[in-house]
């Protein structure tokens, strides 16, 4: 099944309905706390659990819920009618199962970034006995498309998923009520639900996520050695290439351990094409060799170009006026307060330090009908444009 966005909004705010509360928080890492401070700050009734002592009282301290203590002598606190877990993928089906036994009759979310393995763990809980044959209809995985290369509670944002995409993978018995769960969770924290079975979404997130997050991670490794004059050099190229290369190790583990069926392929894949530019570098002089590199870089342009443009829109080139600007307060707000006054609206903005100097270049990506418009007023205005 491919994937289909839901069009409706949260309003600001405001709790969807189809949310039972309380709700439950299992896990109060950047993800689970994110969802907690979320829903709180939208009027839910939130109870956190973690094993960790220290990171469920940053999560109650940081306005993500209150604490409930879990034990098998008896839990603390009122049944929850919600169960979101966010706890690590490695165990995330075992928390899974046993909220689905603690609490029949509660409807069961996660939110971990594989799905067929967490689907299947549920089931054999049924073939061993620990769960009956209709509770997984109660369980609905989810995973919201959002995150940081920070982790932990004091990371935690309850903007982290605002217009993030959220998928949504019931099976052919996945109660109604659940979806709903997860359609209202995902709008009440301003995301936007999308819906694939389990198999198309880990084949998917293995290409544009894990793939991605493994070539940053080899990239950044080859770093360790390079001396330090050659790293000043570096500009946003290669700050771009290894920024997710920063991400916890830890729960990489868990996602590519959990995913490998999906993401060996792909490894394959990049394989192929990288023993085909070292064959081509190897004799770069040999007749052919050239076109072989110019191909290679122009099949990147053709990938690259199928990225989906803001607001998930088709793709869509746009011009950009680079402005030169000192590295001082205030020096950004005002060049983009001058913009503002064209009337010209920004389609994306990057800064880059110019190396050696406390000089800045802000470019500014605009339509390309409006560039030169633009570059007149900047220009007029006394800005140093590009």
């Amino acid at each position: 099944m491919s994937a289909a966005a839901e069009t409706a909004a949260a309003v600001p705010g405001a709790l969807p309905a189809g949310i039972p509360q309380p709700v439950l928080v299992r896990g109060t890492g950047l993800l689970g706390a994110s969802i907690g401070i979320g829903l709180s700050a939208a009027g839910a009734d939130v109870l956190l659990h973690d094993l960790s002592p220290a990171a469920l009282a940053v999560a109650a301290d940081i306005g993500a819920g209150r604490p409930m203590r879990i034990d098998d002598g008896g839990d603390a606190g009122p049944a929850p009618a919600l169960v979101v877990v966010a706890a690590p993928p490695d165990v995330t089906a075992e928390v899974v199962v046993d909220s689905l036994r603690r609490w029949p009759g509660a409807l069961v979310l996660d939110i971990a970034s594989v799905k067929e393995a967490i689907a299947a763990g549920v089931r054999a809980a049924v073939d061993d006995g620990r769960l009956g044959p209709s509770d997984p209809d109660r369980h609905l995985g989810t995973h919201p498309m959002a995150g940081s290369e920070r982790s932990g509670p004091v990371a935690a944002r309850g903007t982290l998923f605002t217009q993030a995409p959220w998928v949504l993978c019931p099976t052919d018995t996945t109660l109604p009520a659940a979806v709903q769960a997860g359609r209202a969770l995902a709008l009440a924290l301003r995301a936007t639900p999308y819906r694939m079975d389990a198999r198309a979404h880990d084949e998917s997130v293995a290409m544009i996520s894990h793939l991605p997050q493994i070539a940053a991670s080899l990239v950044a490794a080859r770093l360790q050695d390079t001396p330090d004059q050659a790293l000043a050099l570096a500009g946003n190229g290669l700050r771009d290439t290894t920024r997710i290369a920063a991400s916890d190790p830890q729960l990489w583990v868990q996602i590519l351990s959990g995913n490998a069926e999906r993401i060996v392929p792909a490894l394959h894949g990049l394989r192929d094409d990288l023993d085909r530019l070292i064959r081509t570098l190897e004799a770069p002089g040999a007749p052919g060799s050239r076109l072989d590199m110019a191909r290679l870089i122009a099949e990147g342009n053709a990938g690259r170009a199928r990225v989906p443009g803001k607001h998930g829109a088709p793709p869509q080139a746009f011009a950009v006026v680079t402005v030169i600007v000192d590295d001082t307060p205030g020096q950004i707000a005002a060049v983009l307060d001058e913009v503002g006054r064209t009337d010209v609206n920004v389609e994306d903005l990057r800064l880059e330090h110019a190396s050696g100097h406390r000089a800045g270049m802000v470019e500014i990506s605009v339509l390309p009908g409006r560039r030169d418009e633009l570059v007149a007023a900047l220009s007029a205005a006394g800005w140093k444009v590009v």
